[in-house]
């Protein structure tokens, strides 16, 4: 799909009449401050996985499919209060050793035994589901729902339990006993499971391929956590959180019931193979034998140092003090500070994931990353050795078109992003082999041809997180 067309049809589906970002590892503080007052949010209503970040080094992801509407409602009764508001997060996050949360394919709604003409209400792309939405997401070739994994592309898969956990023993705990609560239930299976670790170093977020992560995360008006100097205003509720104001002012109308609806929110379900073999061969290839070299095109794809210190602010040389700041490693424009991209490339994976200054309407696009890291990491200077390695993260948003698919579409996958002409993201862009990468640079520029693919899509779907009386409300169905 052309990006002008996708254009047109979020702008068609924003104006209907119900609106139809790596890792909880690392940096652990809890953000336990209270509200400032300037939006009221329940937060005895909201999971807590929107607004809670939790000092979780491990956590595993349960898919789950129901036989009939009693046993998925028998499942989720039994589960129920082990799912943690933002305000009892808050209120025991020293103490807690676990985390859970759950949400819902619109299949696994209607599985549950919600009606009909309720299910109607919910935005298109959910109903159809994110396998369906293919062509829009530019999941093709190797990345094609055909080749996912889990039965995460099948109509089965009705719900996901997510685990936090704050060491390997807790979150064995945790499994064994949902494995036992499961047994008594026949009719709910586990069509799928991914644990979650994070590596060391553990006092920073970061993926497999080095990089640290969880630097530029919005921040919801009204949640008590101020956004770090460069993040951007705090984000108006409404473009996260069902049932509130968005960017444009608007209460939007909710899907039906309200009951159902209120206080949740729509989630985007991420699996990312990492190739951190053939990424190591990249940068030895276009970066020379000597680490520096290699470092600078690591950085140039990424927009940022390994370290996480951004180019515009260290464009000649790494700066670990300065990633290791967040009062300054985000702190940083583009339109003013490098138009041409001559520290960060127009097409790096920091600029096309948020453009900052240089797009449209940006805080109707920002969206919220929860996840984490999986598989054992490949040791230092080791070719690709098979293991399937990666993250797994839900990106949270109030319009799964206008937020998430707008991003899929036009600033990860579209090759004339800031009029680059064949590029796509380097990192997480549907990569052939016949896109490549431009690093300006004077006199001559440097472009890369034929760039590889880093990452591949192993599954994904879209799920809806209801709030605390939703979760009620689907049991006593």
């Amino acid at each position: 799909m052309k990006r002008r067309d996708f254009n047109r049809m979020t702008l068609g589906i924003a104006l209907s009449t119900i609106l139809a970002n790596a890792q909880v590892f690392g940096r652990t503080k809890a953000f336990a401050e209270e509200p400032r007052g300037d939006a009221l949010l329940e937060f005895d209503d909201l999971q807590h996985i929107l607004i809670t970040r939790v000092p979780a080094l491990t956590g595993r992801y349960e898919f789950l499919s129901f036989r009939q509407p009693v046993q998925g409602r028998r499942w989720l009764a039994g589960i129920l209060d082990q799912v943690a508001s933002v305000k009892q997060a808050r209120n025991s996050i020293e103490r807690e050793q676990r985390w859970v949360s759950v949400a819902f394919t619109w299949q696994g709604l209607h599985a549950l035994g919600v009606d009909e003409q309720a299910l109607a209400t919910f935005p298109e792309e959910f109903r159809q589901g994110m396998a369906a939405r293919a062509e829009v997401l530019g999941d093709t070739g190797r990345n094609h729902p055909d080749r996912w994994v889990g039965g995460l592309a099948s109509p089965a898969l009705h719900a996901v339990a997510i685990l936090f956990a704050r060491n390997a023993d807790e979150r064995q705990r945790a499994t064994k006993e949902h494995q036992t609560f499961l047994a008594n239930i026949p009719g709910v299976e586990v069509l799928s499971s991914l644990d979650l670790d994070g590596f060391p170093p553990f006092d920073y977020a970061h993926d497999h391929f080095g990089y640290r992560d969880r630097l530029s995360e919005p921040q919801i008006e009204g949640s008590g956590v101020a956004p770090t100097p460069g993040s951007g205003a705090p984000v108006k509720a409404g473009e996260f959180i069902l049932g509130h104001v968005d960017e444009s002012g608007e209460l939007l109308p909710l899907p039906q019931p309200e009951v159902l609806s209120r206080n949740g929110t729509f989630m985007a379900y991420r699996r990312l193979q990492e190739h951190v073999g053939a990424f190591r061969d990249f940068l030895r290839q276009h970066g020379g034998p000597m680490a520096e070299g290699q470092e600078l095109i690591a950085a140039k794809l990424m927009g940022r140092w390994r370290s996480g210190a951004p180019l515009l602010l260290a464009p000649e040389k790494d700066d670990p003090a300065l990633g290791a700041d967040y009062q300054r490693n985000n702190n940083f424009n583009y339109s003013k500070m490098d138009p041409q991209g001559y520290a960060v490339p127009l097409g790096a994976h920091i600029r096309r994931m948020n453009p900052r200054d240089t797009a449209a309407n940006i805080q109707r696009r920002r969206m919220i990353r929860r996840g984490a890291t999986y598989g054992l990491p490949l040791r230092d200077g080791a070719a690709e050795d098979g293991v399937d390695r990666g993250i797994a993260a839900f990106i949270l948003c109030a319009s799964l078109v206008r937020q998430f698919e707008f991003a899929q579409n036009v600033w990860i996958n579209d090759p004339n992003f800031h009029e680059l002409g064949n590029e796509r993201d380097p990192f997480i862009g549907n990569q052939d082999g016949t896109f490549n990468m431009t690093i300006p640079k004077r006199p001559i520029r440097k472009k890369i041809t034929g760039l590889p693919a880093f990452t591949t899509v192993l599954g994904g779907a879209y799920f809806f997180l209801p709030g605390i009386k939703a979760l009620r409300f689907l049991a006593s169905l």
